[in-house]
């Protein structure tokens, strides 16, 4: 039997570069060794140090700090030892700037970026400038500079766009990118470059690394958009790819799913996803402060976000609490709290110009009002917020806002205006699933549910008696004073709670049961 030829280092590396796109970590990190080794035994120092900078890479990523660190000093001395000036030494600045960054220290993982990204320039090593440049770019929108933050991030994703740069390189700079804009809110760029990894991805049918990642972000596109079904199917497929529980979007996946079963009404499985993400690393708040002001906890979901604000951070952590700290606050009836904090939203919403942040604040501000009895204040800030939320087609967002402006209405005597946006409201929530919220909006107004078959509210009644009397929706319409489309919108639930589909059959029911 012929003895087998060693694989050549060259060879060792494609090996490990396509079992780590193939989602073989463990199994790219033992080619990557050994192409290490084999090229320190040849005295090629340099690819020595860019195989244990691929291992770091990797290693820190997936939060193995350690042992990424210690690939990282390893080729660093390799690297002082043979006094060389090469492109490498900004390999390892940037390994570097990524332990820092999953360490908390933004200033150190700044610098380390900012090093690589020079070293990567005078080298002419397009690959290591991109990353780097997107490195510096989400420290400086941490540090409150986002709008050169996010001109980085466009620059480098040029590059990627071109394909400049290796697979690896590709699949990290599209969801490193992808989460910055997600923290930002900017909904443009983070769909924008979720589509553009969606067809990369799909492009390579053997890719797996990445994959469970595009369909996290697709899904939290979804979730903006109210596909909430659509949404939870893409999180199933993602935790059936990404299986590996050390890597960081397991904890994001698993908080969206909680979200998603939160928004739902599925409370006891919203709880069971919070604490699974804990247990992943990922922050379950402030959707577990939400959920317990659903649930009638509000002392629980005061102390929770009270903590959250407190301990957030710099605007861009704070964006995401501020909101919910605004509603709990106002559910337990500290409207100076609210108030104070719905001033800090606006504030921030000034300095990054984000059109669904700016939705965000407004929404807040209107809410406040509302509460302190100011409708006309209110429903300038809530037609604002209401105008983008359908800009961006955020059915959820745009549904909740239609209810404070329904009770802003009421307080500048507008009654019709406001059934009118209680009725789109509950349009809306009942397409999208949202059992909470149709509750309470069923609680609001004269929508109390009766004693009537099918849970039908007093409103729903009415409106199927005058169907009986063979009344059209135009004169419907007329004789409660609303519109046709809230008419419509009447009919609607009355067939869906009674399962019917035919204005004769709600007749017949009408007549069968005594509303008539």
């Amino acid at each position: 039997m012929r003895d087998v030829e060693p694989l050549e280092p060259d060879e060792l590396e494609r090996l490990a570069s396509a079992a780590y796109l193939g989602g073989r970590r463990d199994e790219a990190y033992e080619q990557w060794a050994a192409a290490h080794n084999a090229h320190t035994a040849q005295g090629d120092v340099a690819r020595a140090a860019r195989c244990a900078f691929w291992i770091a890479f990797g290693l820190l990523n997936s939060g193995e700090l350690a042992r990424g660190g210690g690939w990282v000093a390893r080729a660093q001395r390799l690297l002082d030892e043979a006094g060389l000036d090469c492109v490498e030494h900004g390999h390892l600045r940037y390994a570097g700037g990524l332990k820092a960054i999953f360490s908390g220290d933004g200033e150190t993982a700044h610098a380390g970026f900012t090093t690589a990204v020079h070293i990567g320039d005078r080298f002419g090593d397009i690959e290591i400038s991109t990353l780097a440049r997107i490195g510096v770019g989400r420290c400086l929108i941490y540090m409150g500079e986002p709008a050169a933050g996010v001109a980085l991030l466009d620059e480098a994703m040029v590059s990627v766009g071109a394909e400049e740069v290796s697979p690896i390189a590709v699949g990290d700079a599209y969801c490193t990118a992808i989460e910055g804009f997600y923290e930002l809110f900017d909904l443009r760029r983070t769909h924008e470059w979720t589509s553009a990894l969606s067809r990369w991805c799909d492009s390579q049918p053997n890719l797996m690394m990445y994959r469970g990642h595009c369909f996290v972000y697709r899904a939290e596109v979804m979730q903006f958009r109210g596909e909430w079904s659509d949404a939870l199917d893409e999180i199933k497929r993602a935790a059936d790819l990404v299986a590996d529980p050390a890597l960081r979007i397991v904890g994001a996946e698993v908080y969206l799913r909680a979200e998603l079963h939160r928004l739902r009404g599925e409370f006891a499985d919203a709880e069971d996803a919070y604490r699974e993400a804990n247990e992943h690393g990922r922050n379950p708040q402030p959707g577990l402060a939400l959920l317990r002001l659903a649930q009638g906890k509000t002392d629980a979901a005061v102390a929770a976000i009270r903590r959250v604000v407190d301990e957030a951070e710099g605007p861009i952590a704070r964006i995401g609490v501020l909101g919910p700290f605004v509603e709990i606050m106002l559910a337990a009836g500290d409207v100076d709290a609210a108030r104070a904090a719905a001033d800090e939203l606006t504030q921030i919403s000034k300095d990054l110009t984000a059109p669904v942040v700016q939705a965000m604040a407004a929404h807040a501000s209107g809410a406040v009002l509302v509460a302190c009895g100011d409708g006309r204040a209110a429903l300038k800030q809530l037609r604002n917020a209401w105008t983008i939320w359908r800009e961006f087609e955020a059915l959820y967002e745009a549904a909740r806002t239609r209810v404070l402006l329904s009770q802003a209405c009421q307080l500048v005597g507008d009654d019709d205006g406001a059934e009118m946006e209680l009725d789109a409201a509950r349009s809306a929530f009942d397409q999208l699933g949202a059992v909470p919220d149709l509750a309470r909006v069923d609680s609001m107004s004269g929508a109390e549910v009766t004693g009537a078959p099918g849970g039908l509210t007093a409103r729903e009644v009415e409106v199927l008696r005058l169907v009986a009397q063979g009344k059209t929706n135009r004169a419907i319409a007329d004789e409660l004073i609303v519109s046709e489309k809230t008419v419509a919108s009447h009919l609607s639930h009355i067939f869906t709670k009674l399962d019917l589909t035919s204005r004769a059959a709600a007749t017949a029911f009408a007549y069968e049961n005594g509303l008539v």
